[in-house]
């Protein structure tokens, strides 16, 4: 149950050997500065680009999943820096490109593809470069800006020293005289397994702690992440560092507006499920971190065979290809399930163009995590359909899409288990607790973070001070508006910003959660009624990979994100859902 990187490389020493070899592709693309312009350099460089793309993504994953193995081996971090100073190396030698593309015009570009079938998957690229041509510098420019390009990561690297690297678990002693190590990875479980609300406090506040006691530095490294994002979208002429982000995938801001609009003032029904849970679960005070309590009871544990197998079973009823793309990338060697020392927290796919997907896991066979097999699944899936149907350059999907297929796979285990005949009264709460659940952490609580993440950038916009206390302000007002709870009676909750890598890693990522679970609810609704050529259409999403704009592949599979029903859809789902759950409670 571990990963098998030898697929990738067989040994340490081949690894290193293409590292070594980057350095060349890095030097061998900077000698076409200035030539651009001529027919057979251009076709010559972007096939190199093409040789460059798929030998560092296979140099990239090998010491990414190493180092995510251990964030504390030192050297593993070492040979993940060198990639990154790669990167940085390949930014600053081939900053000429763009510029010199864009000098030669559109017509003259694709004229140039049209009569060169060999480059014709960077026909997208170079369509894409023209349609954000305003915010393309001329050459010196963008050589300078490149020389930035190591600054601009590091709020995501400090951060994931701090929190990760620099992390541990915290020992304490519960109320019945056990000791036990709190993480990242075992807390919720720990949580839902314990019957004393002080134990549930305790377990919550050494999570967290970390977060309280460092809470000023983090906040000075969410304040370069901002002021990094600011600096960005000035100097590439946008009007705001969320329109910067969206624009690089043609989304119009005013889809993540109409999501945080719809969310933000539809949740009637989230705040009612608060009450309902806490009146079921006999609470005299309901905290955030008692969502981890269920409502209903259950032994039941889920190995991580067991959850396989279940996933399986949930999807019996699609095509035959589908299910055997599932059982391919939960293969063995490519999955790396349980939790273990220095090992990154939560779960993820890894795909690089051309190679089998990664899966990493920290299961701990609870509900949630047999849940996660099937997510984790569905990126590779997405991953496997994309590598066998496009060109290298065009398999890397966007993230606006990257959740459709996880949380499509989700559905369909929802149903597996709703539709169960031997389920108990218990057994269906609990799986109608996880639907909601389910709507409640991907559709609610990630737009709460992406509205949280609209809100400190565009202060940091206007110059308003930064810091831990404002930062925290701004999420005790986010959780009245979404929960109607107050989590500044829970000491070191209103330190969640620090807590979500993603607003340092990925800033302008998590509304996508929510816009892919709209699209997923919608495509899995249409295929599960039989709709013609539904599944056909989800598929052709899937299997298009990164060669058209997000908002253009849902489109043509069906989901119009400039509707505001297609959000509403989800507000509806929770609504029904709820009623559902009142008449089992009775």
């Amino acid at each position: 149950m571990k990963w098998d990187l030898t697929y990738l490389f067989e040994t340490k020493e081949d690894f290193l050997a293409s590292l070594a070899k980057m350095q060349e592709y890095v030097a061998k693309l900077a000698s076409f500065k200035g030539r651009l312009h001529e027919e057979e350099s251009l076709v010559e460089y972007l096939m190199i680009s093409r040789d460059f793309e798929e030998a560092f993504g296979r140099t990239y994953q090998y010491a990414s999943l190493k180092s995510d193995l251990n964030k504390k081996d030192v050297e593993s971090l070492t040979h993940l820096n060198n990639c990154y100073m790669i990167i940085y190396s390949y930014n600053e030698a081939c900053s000429f490109q763009d510029p010199e593309i864009l000098a030669m015009g559109k017509e003259k570009v694709l004229s140039i593809i049209d009569r060169h079938p060999e480059i014709e998957e960077f026909r997208f690229m170079c369509i894409k470069l023209f349609d954000q041509n305003a915010h393309v510098l001329d050459a010196k420019s963008e050589e300078l800006l490149s020389y930035y390009s190591p600054l601009l990561s590091s709020g995501s690297e400090l951060y994931s020293s701090l929190a990760v690297a620099d992390g541990k678990g915290e020992t304490i002693t519960l109320s019945n005289g056990q000791s036990v190590v709190v993480t990242g990875g075992n807390y919720r479980a720990l949580i839902q397994e314990s019957n004393n609300k002080e134990d549930r406090k305790a377990i919550f506040e050494a999570v967290y702690k970390v977060f309280d006691t460092h809470k000023n530095t983090f906040a000075n490294i969410y304040k370069t992440v901002l002021d990094a994002d600011k600096a960005t979208y000035k100097s590439r002429n946008y009007s705001s560092s969320l329109e910067a982000h969206l624009d690089r995938n043609n989304i119009p801001t005013s889809v993540y507006h109409t999501l945080v609009e719809v969310a933000g003032n539809c949740n009637e029904s989230l705040k009612k499920y608060i009450k309902l849970r806490k009146e079921v679960l006999g609470l005299e005070k309901y905290h955030t971190y008692d969502r981890f309590l269920t409502l209903a009871q259950s032994d039941k544990k889920y190995s991580y065979k067991e959850s396989c197998e279940l996933f399986f079973e949930a999807i019996k009823w699609l095509p035959e290809d589908f299910n055997e793309k599932a059982k391919e990338v939960l293969r063995e060697g490519f999955v790396d399930v349980l939790e273990s020392e220095g090992k990154r927290s939560g779960a993820y796919s890894s795909s690089m163009a051309n190679l089998h997907p990664f899966i990493l896991l920290n299961h701990d066979e609870t509900l949630d995590s047999a849940f996660t097999v099937a997510h984790e699944a569905g990126h590779s899936i997405h991953s496997m359909y994309a590598a066998e149907n496009q060109p290298t350059m065009l398999q890397n999907y966007t993230i606006f899409v990257a959740e459709i297929a996880s949380t499509f796979n989700e559905h369909a285990l929802l149903d597996y288990f709703l539709k169960s005949e031997d389920a108990t009264k218990d057994e269906k709460i609990m799986v109608i607790e996880k639907a909601i659940d389910s709507i409640m952490s991907t559709f609610y609580r990630q737009t709460l973070f992406a509205e949280y993440e609209l809100i400190a950038h565009e202060m940091n916009e206007k110059g308003l001070p930064i810091n831990h206390e404002v930062l925290s302000k701004i999420m005790i007002d986010l959780y009245k508006k979404y929960y109607d709870l107050d989590i500044e009676e829970e000491l070191v909750k209103k330190y969640v910003w620090a807590y979500i890598p993603h607003l340092f890693y990925t800033p302008f990522y998590v509304y996508q959660y929510a816009t892919s679970f709209a699209a997923s609810f919608k495509l899995y609704k249409d295929v599960k009624e039989q709709v013609p050529g539904a599944f056909d259409r989800y598929i052709g999403l899937l299997s298009s990979g990164g060669s058209k704009y997000p908002m253009e592949q849902a489109k043509l599979a069906g989901v119009d994100f400039t509707q505001k029903e297609t959000f509403m859809a989800v507000v509806e789902r929770m609504d029904y859902l709820l009623k559902e759950l009142e008449e089992l409670l009775k």
